[in-house]
């Protein structure tokens, strides 16, 4: 088995608040983590497959961000596909949301992570209001959670709407927060992005735990797969800062170019084991907006990576 080192973080408590309600990024891993550890392993979407290729970009966005990923070229990532929960055994056609993560590094001090999923949207606005969601799903009464909620229209019309494919190469990501393009004269557009497939797989004939990474394995053992990278620009009617709601489908649509993955590697063996997928890092060209949910997941990442790092400084996967 392949021995790495993650680094250890120190990292401050940090705090969400809502009102008079507090809700720690400790809380939130606490939360996720549940009363069994898998030591070594992602708090959510511990299971998952390494995956590495190339972001072959057009061009098209260049007078939007200054981002070199956007200059016509190909630029290589290492990512992983994923699965929801904390159990990196866990059964993959059983999962109820499904991820792609990339990350690039085009230099040094030029990197990029980016943590995409299934929805669309966030079923909720707030970190506060999230932490009871999570809660909510684990106590068996998120149909009530979600009635009390109506911001969580577009994810619930989303979620009754979902039939689950086949495969992680037919799948739709989404980049859920959305972001700013920041171009060479300062301009900053609002955008959220999607990885459209370029496959329609209905169902799998590999049945198993590993349904989902058997059937990728023998796909990429056929060719590249291709998903299509689409941005959506944003107006000034759309909020930008909340991610429970969606954007209309009229808005303006930039196909940047293509993800091709080309290989796989498992994840304890590949090098996207010890990325962690922190959405706000971010380079030259692209900008945070003030999302306090995607300041949410960024602390929780740290905090899982935290964690596992000192587990596997402590022995775990050690045989």
């Amino acid at each position: 088995m392949k021995t790495y080192f993650l680094g250890v973080l120190a990292l401050p408590m940090l705090v969400f608040a809502q009102q008079s309600e507090r809700v720690t990024a400790q809380q939130f891993v606490d939360l996720q983590q549940g009363q069994t550890g898998h030591e070594g392993f992602r708090r959510a979407h511990a299971k998952g497959i390494c995956v590495t290729g190339e972001f072959r970009s057009n061009g098209s966005l260049t007078d939007y961000s200054n981002a070199a990923v956007f200059n016509k070229g190909a630029y290589p990532f290492v990512g992983r596909f994923s699965i929801a929960g904390n159990n990196p055994s866990a059964p993959d056609l059983k999962a109820p949301v499904r991820s792609l993560a990339l990350s690039f590094a085009t230099s040094a001090a030029q990197q990029w992570r980016i943590a995409m999923n299934t929805p669309p949207v966030m079923a909720v606005s707030d970190p506060h209001t999230f932490y009871q969601q999570i809660k909510a799903i684990q106590s068996g009464t998120i149909a009530e959670f979600f009635a009390e909620h109506p911001e969580s229209a577009d994810f619930t019309a989303w979620k009754d709407n979902y039939q689950p494919s086949g495969s992680f190469a037919a799948e739709q990501y989404h980049s859920i927060n959305a972001f700013y393009l920041i171009n060479d004269n300062g301009d900053k557009q609002p955008v959220r992005w999607a990885m459209r497939p370029t496959v329609n797989v209905a169902t799998t004939s590999f049945d198993g735990d590993d349904a989902l990474q058997n059937e990728l394995t023998e796909r990429l053992a056929a060719g590249p797969v291709i998903f299509d990278w689409v941005f959506t620009l944003a107006t000034s009617e759309d909020d930008e800062n909340d991610p429970a709601v969606g954007w209309p489908e009229s808005r303006e649509q930039i196909v940047a170019g293509q993800i091709a993955i080309s290989d796989w590697q498992s994840q304890l063996n590949g090098d996207c084991h010890e990325i962690n997928y922190d959405p706000l890092v971010l380079p030259d060209g692209i900008e945070a907006t003030r999302d306090p949910i995607l300041r949410a997941r960024s602390a929780a990442y740290a905090e899982s990576y935290r964690r596992r790092a000192v587990e596997v400084l402590n022995g775990a996967f050690e045989e």
